[in-house]
Protein backbone atom coordinates (compact mmCIF):
# COMPACT_ATOMS: atom_id res chain seq x y z
CA UNK A 1 0.00 0.00 0.00
CA UNK A 2 1.17 3.46 -0.63
CA UNK A 3 -0.15 7.05 0.11
CA UNK A 4 0.63 10.76 0.46
CA UNK A 5 -0.36 11.99 4.11
CA UNK A 6 -0.08 15.11 2.83
CA UNK A 7 -3.27 15.20 0.63
CA UNK A 8 -5.85 17.59 0.42
CA UNK A 9 -7.86 14.80 2.06
CA UNK A 10 -7.32 11.88 3.82
CA UNK A 11 -10.56 9.90 2.83
CA UNK A 12 -13.02 10.39 -0.12
CA UNK A 13 -16.26 8.54 -0.55
CA UNK A 14 -18.77 8.06 -3.25
CA UNK A 15 -22.57 7.24 -2.26
CA UNK A 16 -26.08 8.19 -2.07
CA UNK A 17 -27.38 9.84 0.93
CA UNK A 18 -31.25 9.52 1.48
CA UNK A 19 -34.11 11.40 3.48
CA UNK A 20 -34.79 8.97 6.07
CA UNK A 21 -38.84 8.84 7.48
CA UNK A 22 -39.27 7.17 10.89
CA UNK A 23 -42.17 6.99 13.42
CA UNK A 24 -41.88 8.45 16.56
CA UNK A 25 -41.62 6.02 19.94
CA UNK A 26 -41.68 2.70 18.04
CA UNK A 27 -44.88 2.99 16.20
CA UNK A 28 -45.54 1.62 12.93
CA UNK A 29 -45.83 3.01 9.53
CA UNK A 30 -49.06 2.67 9.25
CA UNK A 31 -50.20 4.34 12.33
CA UNK A 32 -48.11 7.30 12.20
CA UNK A 33 -49.43 10.65 11.33
CA UNK A 34 -45.56 12.63 11.75
CA UNK A 35 -42.13 11.25 10.76
CA UNK A 36 -38.96 12.19 12.29
CA UNK A 37 -37.01 13.55 9.42
CA UNK A 38 -33.14 12.81 9.57
CA UNK A 39 -30.57 11.38 6.59
CA UNK A 40 -28.77 8.73 6.02
CA UNK A 41 -26.13 6.73 3.81
CA UNK A 42 -23.27 4.65 4.44
CA UNK A 43 -20.59 6.18 2.65
CA UNK A 44 -21.52 9.73 4.21
CA UNK A 45 -22.14 8.67 7.44
CA UNK A 46 -18.29 6.73 7.34
CA UNK A 47 -16.79 10.21 6.22
CA UNK A 48 -19.28 12.34 8.88
CA UNK A 49 -17.67 9.67 11.88
CA UNK A 50 -13.80 10.82 10.42
CA UNK A 51 -14.83 14.27 10.59
CA UNK A 52 -15.76 14.33 13.91
CA UNK A 53 -11.98 12.48 14.43
CA UNK A 54 -10.60 15.24 12.82
CA UNK A 55 -9.50 13.61 9.57
CA UNK A 56 -9.92 15.75 5.88
CA UNK A 57 -12.96 13.69 4.14
CA UNK A 58 -15.44 14.65 1.00
CA UNK A 59 -18.13 13.10 -0.21
CA UNK A 60 -19.30 12.52 -3.38
CA UNK A 61 -22.82 12.29 -4.83
CA UNK A 62 -25.57 13.18 -7.47
CA UNK A 63 -27.56 15.18 -5.92
CA UNK A 64 -31.32 17.08 -7.09
CA UNK A 65 -31.24 20.56 -6.79
CA UNK A 66 -34.26 21.15 -4.54
CA UNK A 67 -35.16 21.69 -1.11
CA UNK A 68 -34.44 17.94 0.03
CA UNK A 69 -30.95 17.35 -1.91
CA UNK A 70 -29.78 20.97 -0.36
CA UNK A 71 -30.98 19.50 3.17
CA UNK A 72 -29.08 16.13 2.69
CA UNK A 73 -25.96 18.15 1.73
CA UNK A 74 -26.08 20.43 4.60
CA UNK A 75 -26.27 18.45 7.17
CA UNK A 76 -23.54 16.24 5.97
CA UNK A 77 -21.30 19.90 5.49
CA UNK A 78 -22.67 20.45 8.81
CA UNK A 79 -20.20 17.74 10.49
CA UNK A 80 -17.17 19.29 8.58
CA UNK A 81 -17.19 16.92 5.13
CA UNK A 82 -16.52 18.48 2.30
CA UNK A 83 -19.51 18.22 -0.51
CA UNK A 84 -18.21 21.03 -3.26
CA UNK A 85 -17.83 18.36 -5.34
CA UNK A 86 -21.44 16.94 -5.25
CA UNK A 87 -22.74 16.64 -8.95
CA UNK A 88 -25.87 18.86 -9.18
CA UNK A 89 -29.01 18.11 -11.46
CA UNK A 90 -32.66 19.98 -11.54
CA UNK A 91 -33.58 16.39 -12.71
CA UNK A 92 -34.64 13.21 -11.19
CA UNK A 93 -35.37 13.43 -6.93
CA UNK A 94 -33.47 12.33 -3.79
CA UNK A 95 -33.96 8.88 -2.11
CA UNK A 96 -35.83 8.47 0.71
CA UNK A 97 -36.44 5.72 2.85
CA UNK A 98 -38.29 4.56 5.93
CA UNK A 99 -37.68 3.58 8.90
CA UNK A 100 -39.83 1.32 11.37
CA UNK A 101 -37.84 0.65 14.78
CA UNK A 102 -38.80 -1.78 17.03
CA UNK A 103 -38.32 -3.47 20.07
CA UNK A 104 -37.72 -7.56 19.86
CA UNK A 105 -40.15 -9.76 19.36
CA UNK A 106 -41.41 -7.22 16.20
CA UNK A 107 -38.22 -6.46 13.91
CA UNK A 108 -37.26 -3.35 12.29
CA UNK A 109 -37.81 -2.63 9.27
CA UNK A 110 -36.80 -0.72 6.42
CA UNK A 111 -38.70 0.45 3.20
CA UNK A 112 -37.23 2.01 0.57
CA UNK A 113 -38.33 4.41 -1.87
CA UNK A 114 -35.56 5.26 -4.25
CA UNK A 115 -35.71 4.24 -7.43
CA UNK A 116 -34.99 6.87 -10.26
CA UNK A 117 -33.45 8.88 -7.40
CA UNK A 118 -30.18 10.93 -8.80
CA UNK A 119 -27.37 9.16 -7.49
CA UNK A 120 -28.67 5.69 -8.79
CA UNK A 121 -28.85 7.88 -12.36
CA UNK A 122 -24.41 9.01 -11.70
CA UNK A 123 -22.19 8.55 -14.13
CA UNK A 124 -18.52 8.65 -14.57
CA UNK A 125 -19.10 11.85 -16.00
CA UNK A 126 -20.22 13.49 -12.96
CA UNK A 127 -17.15 12.40 -11.41
CA UNK A 128 -14.56 15.29 -10.84
CA UNK A 129 -12.11 14.93 -13.14
CA UNK A 130 -9.52 17.50 -11.02
CA UNK A 131 -10.22 15.40 -8.04
CA UNK A 132 -8.26 12.29 -9.06
CA UNK A 133 -4.66 13.15 -9.31
CA UNK A 134 -1.52 12.19 -6.84
CA UNK A 135 -1.19 13.61 -3.81
CA UNK A 136 -5.31 14.76 -3.60
CA UNK A 137 -6.31 12.26 -1.38
CA UNK A 138 -5.00 9.31 0.25
CA UNK A 139 -7.78 7.02 0.49
CA UNK A 140 -11.18 5.99 -1.30
CA UNK A 141 -13.80 4.78 0.16
CA UNK A 142 -16.70 2.55 -1.52
CA UNK A 143 -19.37 0.39 -0.86
CA UNK A 144 -21.33 -2.58 -2.26
CA UNK A 145 -24.54 0.05 -2.01
CA UNK A 146 -23.62 2.10 -5.02
CA UNK A 147 -22.44 -1.03 -6.93
CA UNK A 148 -25.99 -2.14 -6.75
CA UNK A 149 -27.71 0.69 -7.31
CA UNK A 150 -28.18 0.66 -11.23
CA UNK A 151 -25.20 -0.30 -14.20
CA UNK A 152 -24.43 3.41 -13.94
CA UNK A 153 -23.45 3.76 -10.54
CA UNK A 154 -21.52 0.85 -10.74
CA UNK A 155 -20.02 2.17 -13.88
CA UNK A 156 -18.85 5.37 -11.89
CA UNK A 157 -17.67 3.15 -8.89
CA UNK A 158 -15.05 1.37 -10.63
CA UNK A 159 -14.17 4.60 -12.88
CA UNK A 160 -13.67 6.10 -9.43
CA UNK A 161 -11.44 3.12 -8.15
CA UNK A 162 -9.38 3.00 -11.17
CA UNK A 163 -9.00 6.84 -11.32
CA UNK A 164 -7.82 6.71 -7.45
CA UNK A 165 -5.64 3.63 -8.52
CA UNK A 166 -3.79 5.58 -11.08
CA UNK A 167 -3.48 8.59 -8.18
CA UNK A 168 -1.71 6.12 -6.07
CA UNK A 169 -4.50 6.08 -3.53
CA UNK A 170 -5.44 3.63 -1.36
CA UNK A 171 -8.94 1.55 -1.67
CA UNK A 172 -11.20 0.49 0.95
CA UNK A 173 -14.17 -1.48 0.06
CA UNK A 174 -17.33 -2.37 2.15
CA UNK A 175 -19.49 -5.43 1.12
CA UNK A 176 -22.44 -3.69 2.87
CA UNK A 177 -24.75 -6.07 0.98
CA UNK A 178 -28.66 -5.59 1.08
CA UNK A 179 -30.61 -7.81 0.17
CA UNK A 180 -33.35 -4.99 -0.93
CA UNK A 181 -30.82 -4.27 -4.00
CA UNK A 182 -29.23 -7.19 -5.33
CA UNK A 183 -29.42 -10.82 -4.49
CA UNK A 184 -26.39 -13.03 -2.69
CA UNK A 185 -25.52 -14.15 -6.48
CA UNK A 186 -25.57 -10.67 -8.04
CA UNK A 187 -23.79 -9.27 -5.34
CA UNK A 188 -20.78 -11.58 -5.47
CA UNK A 189 -20.29 -10.43 -9.29
CA UNK A 190 -20.94 -6.95 -8.67
CA UNK A 191 -18.39 -6.87 -6.16
CA UNK A 192 -15.74 -8.78 -7.70
CA UNK A 193 -14.02 -5.90 -9.80
CA UNK A 194 -13.70 -3.41 -6.41
CA UNK A 195 -12.62 -6.59 -4.09
CA UNK A 196 -9.43 -7.65 -6.71
CA UNK A 197 -8.37 -3.82 -6.76
CA UNK A 198 -8.91 -3.12 -2.62
CA UNK A 199 -6.10 -2.27 -0.13
CA UNK A 200 -8.56 -2.82 2.57
CA UNK A 201 -12.22 -5.17 2.53
CA UNK A 202 -14.69 -4.67 5.71
CA UNK A 203 -16.58 -8.01 5.29
CA UNK A 204 -19.25 -8.62 8.15
CA UNK A 205 -19.82 -11.93 8.86
CA UNK A 206 -23.28 -11.85 8.10
CA UNK A 207 -22.64 -10.21 4.67
CA UNK A 208 -19.27 -13.32 3.96
CA UNK A 209 -22.24 -16.13 5.05
CA UNK A 210 -24.98 -14.48 2.90
CA UNK A 211 -22.48 -13.96 -0.58
CA UNK A 212 -20.26 -16.38 -0.02
CA UNK A 213 -22.12 -19.22 1.93
CA UNK A 214 -19.61 -22.35 3.45
CA UNK A 215 -17.88 -20.82 6.02
CA UNK A 216 -17.99 -22.44 9.43
CA UNK A 217 -16.70 -19.87 11.37
CA UNK A 218 -15.35 -16.25 10.99
CA UNK A 219 -11.83 -16.78 11.26
CA UNK A 220 -12.24 -19.16 8.20
CA UNK A 221 -14.73 -16.80 6.45
CA UNK A 222 -12.01 -14.35 6.67
CA UNK A 223 -9.54 -16.37 4.96
CA UNK A 224 -11.70 -17.42 2.46
CA UNK A 225 -11.78 -13.82 1.35
CA UNK A 226 -8.13 -13.77 0.83
CA UNK A 227 -9.04 -15.69 -2.96
CA UNK A 228 -11.57 -12.50 -3.52
CA UNK A 229 -9.26 -9.84 -2.35
CA UNK A 230 -5.82 -10.69 -2.92
CA UNK A 231 -4.09 -7.42 -2.08
CA UNK A 232 -6.09 -6.47 0.52
CA UNK A 233 -5.87 -6.38 4.75
CA UNK A 234 -8.96 -8.33 5.31
CA UNK A 235 -11.88 -6.59 8.47
CA UNK A 236 -14.33 -8.63 9.59
CA UNK A 237 -17.29 -7.45 12.03
CA UNK A 238 -19.27 -10.46 13.97
CA UNK A 239 -21.48 -8.77 16.33
CA UNK A 240 -21.53 -9.37 20.12
CA UNK A 241 -18.38 -11.80 18.70
CA UNK A 242 -16.16 -8.40 18.51
CA UNK A 243 -13.76 -8.23 14.68
CA UNK A 244 -11.20 -9.85 13.47
CA UNK A 245 -8.77 -8.79 10.94
CA UNK A 246 -5.60 -10.31 8.58
CA UNK A 247 -3.07 -7.96 7.37
CA UNK A 248 -2.28 -8.72 3.55
CA UNK A 249 0.29 -11.16 3.58
CA UNK A 250 -0.26 -11.91 6.58
CA UNK A 251 -1.48 -15.79 8.00
CA UNK A 252 -2.26 -14.46 11.50
CA UNK A 253 -5.58 -13.21 12.88
CA UNK A 254 -5.66 -10.11 14.87
CA UNK A 255 -9.00 -10.29 17.27
CA UNK A 256 -10.77 -7.14 18.99
CA UNK A 257 -13.89 -7.57 21.62
CA UNK A 258 -16.61 -5.63 21.43
CA UNK A 259 -17.01 -2.55 23.66
CA UNK A 260 -20.45 -3.18 25.77
CA UNK A 261 -22.82 -0.21 24.85
CA UNK A 262 -26.30 0.21 25.67
CA UNK A 263 -27.92 0.10 22.56
CA UNK A 264 -30.75 3.06 21.59
CA UNK A 265 -30.07 2.13 17.21
CA UNK A 266 -28.10 -0.27 15.82
CA UNK A 267 -28.60 1.42 12.31
CA UNK A 268 -24.90 3.11 11.27
CA UNK A 269 -22.68 0.81 13.68
CA UNK A 270 -21.20 -0.54 10.82
CA UNK A 271 -20.15 2.55 8.88
CA UNK A 272 -18.88 4.19 12.41
CA UNK A 273 -16.87 0.60 12.75
CA UNK A 274 -15.18 1.83 9.27
CA UNK A 275 -14.58 5.14 10.21
CA UNK A 276 -12.84 3.79 13.29
CA UNK A 277 -10.89 1.64 12.15
CA UNK A 278 -10.06 3.81 8.84
CA UNK A 279 -8.81 6.55 11.62
CA UNK A 280 -6.94 4.32 13.65
CA UNK A 281 -5.49 2.95 10.17
CA UNK A 282 -4.35 6.37 8.61
CA UNK A 283 -2.84 7.83 11.97
CA UNK A 284 -0.43 5.02 13.04
CA UNK A 285 2.56 4.46 11.08
CA UNK A 286 3.15 0.69 9.38
CA UNK A 287 4.07 -1.82 12.08
CA UNK A 288 2.52 -5.02 14.60
CA UNK A 289 0.29 -2.74 16.30
CA UNK A 290 -1.81 -0.51 13.85
CA UNK A 291 -3.67 -3.57 12.84
CA UNK A 292 -5.03 -4.55 16.70
CA UNK A 293 -5.32 -0.17 17.19
CA UNK A 294 -7.26 0.17 14.31
CA UNK A 295 -9.56 -2.38 15.16
CA UNK A 296 -9.92 -0.48 18.95
CA UNK A 297 -10.89 2.53 17.53
CA UNK A 298 -13.62 0.66 15.31
CA UNK A 299 -14.87 -1.01 17.92
CA UNK A 300 -14.68 1.57 20.20
CA UNK A 301 -16.70 4.18 17.72
CA UNK A 302 -19.09 1.95 16.97
CA UNK A 303 -20.04 1.35 20.70
CA UNK A 304 -20.03 5.24 21.07
CA UNK A 305 -22.65 4.89 17.93
CA UNK A 306 -24.96 2.69 19.25
CA UNK A 307 -25.89 5.38 21.91
CA UNK A 308 -26.69 7.78 19.79
CA UNK A 309 -30.24 7.49 17.85
CA UNK A 310 -30.11 8.82 13.94
CA UNK A 311 -27.77 7.20 11.65
CA UNK A 312 -24.95 10.22 11.97
CA UNK A 313 -22.28 8.68 14.54
CA UNK A 314 -22.02 12.42 16.08
CA UNK A 315 -19.65 11.15 18.53
CA UNK A 316 -17.03 13.09 20.50
CA UNK A 317 -13.30 12.16 19.82
CA UNK A 318 -12.18 12.65 23.09
CA UNK A 319 -14.98 9.77 24.11
CA UNK A 320 -13.50 7.54 21.45
CA UNK A 321 -9.58 7.95 22.52
CA UNK A 322 -11.04 7.19 25.95
CA UNK A 323 -12.68 4.17 25.17
CA UNK A 324 -10.45 3.35 22.60
CA UNK A 325 -7.16 3.81 24.76
CA UNK A 326 -8.71 2.87 28.06
CA UNK A 327 -11.65 0.98 27.53
CA UNK A 328 -14.05 3.11 29.48
CA UNK A 329 -15.30 6.52 29.36
CA UNK A 330 -16.01 9.40 32.04
CA UNK A 331 -20.28 8.89 33.80
CA UNK A 332 -20.39 11.63 34.35
CA UNK A 333 -18.83 15.05 32.25
CA UNK A 334 -19.32 18.14 34.48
Amino acid sequence: MSGDPGGRYDVVTLGETMLRLSPPVNRRLEQTLHFEVEIGGSESNTAVGLSRMGLRAAWLSRMTDNAPGRIVTRLIGAQGVDVSHVAWTREDRVGVFYFEEARPPRPSRVVYDRAGSACSRMTPADLPAALFVPGAARLLHLTGITLALSATAADTCLAALARARAAGWWISVDLNYRSLLWTPAQAAVGLAPALAEADLVFAPWGDVQALYPGAASPELGLRAMRARAPRATLVMTAGAAGSLALAAGSEEIVTQPAFEATEVTRLGGGDAFSAGFLYGWLTDSDGPARLARALRYGAALAALKYTIPGDLPLVDAADVHALAESGRTARLVR
